[in-house]
């Protein structure tokens, strides 16, 4: 069966589970960590994605992400293939460190990012890596600390998960001590990890009494959330495929989007590529990088590659690209 494709989109939420190759340890020493630690704040900053939660375990780690204007895929490449290049040269290896493909599953905040961030908190528990409530409050590699304000990171955000617990912090952080500590006691919530249907709903007895009910719930193994939930995010997704999808069908490629470019901005079309900061140059590139995207579908990587800039100054000039087609009410199409 092939793999299904990621599902993403600005202000999503997904929990990342990336795993070492053959579940072999990705993180040898604390080097290692502060490191993979330097490496993931910078790839945050740059990218304006949200992390809610993390920890590092030997073989794998876990993260609690909210895209920015840069698609997940991108950010995790940008994450471990760095890492991986630097922990080779490091420990004088080669081959791969990570198993091909990350998980990843796209949540419904308002109903699942406190479960997910205590779950998550509590895994170097669960590993066996520390014993204790109060020395996972110490642990630096984990975001527990974080929110308790043990620990300084400044890329991980705190304000969204104290938000929920009060609006004065010192109460907010002992309620969500206590959450956590509750956690600990009832044990490992096996539908946030388990297969689409159970997770979607809840688990198994929502499933079941649903279909005692005669309701049949929407459900997929790339999103955990409702059913309403899903079903809104599996439409956005197929929109999304059929716009990119008509383009391709009706002939429109890279080379149609840099001639649109330039008979709206008046130009000609060897000059919609060039480099420069002259401000007809940078709409130009804009409108480019968010049209060959968004509406073609190119990744990322293959827009850089085109106009020989870097990943990153695709990214910003895209959400330049998408204010100044909004604001100006200009399509792909004429």
């Amino acid at each position: 069966m092939p793999r299904q494709a990621r599902i993403d989109a600005p202000g999503a939420c997904h929990h990342i589970i990336c795993r070492g190759i053959e579940r072999r340890k990705i993180f040898l020493d604390d080097t290692d960590r502060d490191r993979f630690l330097l490496r993931l704040g910078h790839v945050l900053k740059k990218s304006s994605t949200r992390c809610f939660a993390w920890a590092l375990i030997p073989n794998h780690f876990h993260l609690l992400l909210q895209t920015g204007n840069t698609p997940i895929s991108d950010v995790m490449r940008r994450l471990t293939t760095g890492y991986a290049v630097e922990f080779n040269h490091r420990h004088n290896r080669s081959g791969h460190l990570f198993q091909n493909r990350y998980k990843s599953i796209l949540c419904q905040m308002d109903l699942y990012l406190l479960e997910l961030v205590r779950y998550i908190h509590l895994n170097p528990i669960r590993a066996g890596i520390v014993d204790t409530l109060p020395e996972l409050r110490r642990h630096r590699f984990c975001g527990h600390g974080q929110l308790l304000g043990d620990t300084k990171y400044a890329w991980q955000e705190t304000s969204e998960v104290l938000g929920r617990f009060g609006s004065n912090e010192h109460d907010a952080r002992c309620n969500y001590e206590n959450f956590v500590a509750e956690g600990l006691k009832t044990g490992k919530r096996q539908d946030l990890t388990g297969g689409g249907m159970v997770r979607s709903a809840g688990g198994w007895e929502e499933v079941i009494a649903a279909r005692r009910a005669g309701i049949f719930l929407k459900s997929d193994e790339r999103i955990l959330g409702d059913s309403e939930f899903v079903e809104r995010v599996l439409q956005r997704a197929e929109e999304y495929v059929e716009r990119t999808s008509a383009y391709r069908t009706e002939g429109f490629d890279f080379e149609h989007a840099v001639a649109r470019v330039a008979r709206l901005l008046k130009m000609d079309d060897a000059r919609v590529c060039q480099h420069g900061k002259e401000p007809l140059l940078v709409k130009a590139r804009s409108l480019l990088c968010y049209w060959a995207t968004s509406e073609l579908g190119m990744t990322e990587t293959e827009v850089a590659i085109k106009l020989g800039i870097t990943q990153s100054s695709v990214s910003r000039s895209a959400a330049r690209g998408e204010a100044l087609a909004a604001a100006k009410g200009w399509e792909l199409r004429d």
